[in-house]
């Protein structure tokens, strides 16, 4: 089978730089075609399509085809012309070698609309696009784009968004001002933006499969987890509350209301969860770690803390009433700086019990695996 790769050259860039004669045929005849290419001009991106040509007629030639490259270009003034005079380099070309079928290889947009000129001649078995990884021409986005689209992960990444932004930006226009359509499309596309970069859909994939393991396994930490989030529920309700009651205030007073009422709900829920989790490590005997053991102190801690700075925000406020600490019937009150100690020196407290803690487990436990390993070299 006699097959004719063909290298096009519409807009004669090849022809001009090197001053050969069109059509350039044969493996030695454009091998030192590339060669006079390139030192003209080492950034063309005619170099590339010329070796990709030969490329495939090695490729061609290795697999038993009978393949011969050739280079045609346009060499007039106008497209119509350029057109003109590849048609009759092709015709000579054709009469020359009689080849069964072509392949025709392009860099750009431009070549490429020359293939009807070469089917009208000659059956096209395919059409080879050469895109330069790293050139600055316009025309390779052109590729890049096709590359793109052929891509379904990357269209699902960025095409869905943006047509799904495309579609809200109308309703919400219409529904409000231009401003706040404006000011929700941003937002859309920054949580879509987030999903993707923080990877959340790679980590909610498997989220249904644990849940379902979990349930089957009878974790304590599935109640736990539930519970603490009834919990963080109610705290954001009830700081939700605080906000409304305060509505007469500033937004940053009713923020901070916000947080001092739901912090303690907030810091429960997740005292909750790590407490569950620690129960599931300790019914499978996997032993404890000092993280897991770390946790549960450093919510209580975090939490003290958020809530002393809370109040010491709130009570300078002077709208605001003076907050109080109820111990059993007596209510003592303190000077906002006093309270913000307070409450800064009980999270450091808590913390450092938490780090002694969990020291302490984690050496006994280590303790034990020793025994045991002493125990089974013995035996």
């Amino acid at each position: 089978m006699s097959t004719l790769v063909l290298c096009v050259d519409r807009s004669n860039d090849v022809g001009a730089k090197t001053g050969a004669a069109m059509p350039v045929a044969g493996w030695e005849a454009v091998r030192s075609l590339v060669t006079d290419v390139g030192l003209a001009d080492p950034e063309d991106a005619s170099v590339n399509c010329l070796l990709e040509a030969l490329r495939v007629t090695r490729e061609l030639t290795d697999g038993g085809d009978d393949a011969t490259v050739a280079v045609v270009s346009g060499g007039a003034d106008s497209r119509v012309n350029a057109d003109r005079a590849i048609a009759r380099q092709i015709d000579e070309l054709i009469e020359r070698y009689a080849p069964d079928s072509a392949i025709v290889v392009v860099d750009s947009a431009e070549d490429e609309r020359v293939v009807p000129i070469v089917e009208s001649r000659v059956g096209v078995d395919s059409v080879d696009r050469v895109v330069v990884r790293q050139a600055r021409d316009i025309e390779s986005t052109y590729y890049l784009l096709k590359q793109f689209l052929g891509d379904e992960e990357m269209r699902e990444t960025v095409l869905v968004p943006l047509g799904v932004a495309l579609l809200v930006l109308p309703a919400l226009a219409i529904q409000f001002s231009p401003q706040i359509a404006m000011a929700g499309l941003a937002s859309l596309l920054g949580a879509v933006l987030l999903y993707k970069g923080l990877a959340i859909d790679d980590r909610l994939e498997n989220t249904p499969e644990q849940v379902r393991e979990a349930l089957y396994s009878g974790q304590v930490s599935v109640v736990t987890y539930a519970v603490g989030a009834g919990l963080a529920l109610v705290g954001a309700f009830l700081g939700g509350l605080s906000a409304t009651e305060a509505s007469s205030e500033p937004v940053l007073i009713q923020f901070v209301l916000f947080v001092y009422d739901a912090v303690p709900w907030l810091a429960l829920a997740a005292l909750t969860a790590s407490a569950g989790r620690l129960v599931d490590e300790r019914i499978r005997d996997d032993g404890l770690s000092s993280p897991v053991l770390n946790l549960p102190f450093g919510v209580v801690a975090v939490g003290l803390v958020i809530r002393g700075f809370a109040g010491y925000f709130l009570e300078q406020q002077t709208d605001v009433p003076n907050l109080t600490l109820s111990l059993w019937v007596t209510e003592i009150t303190f000077e906002p700086g006093q309270r913000l100690v307070g409450f800064i020196v009980a999270g450091i407290v808590v913390s450092l019990i938490g780090v002694r803690v969990a020291s302490h487990v984690t050496d006994e436990v280590e303790e034990e695996s020793v025994a045991e390993e002493s125990e089974l070299e013995q035996s």
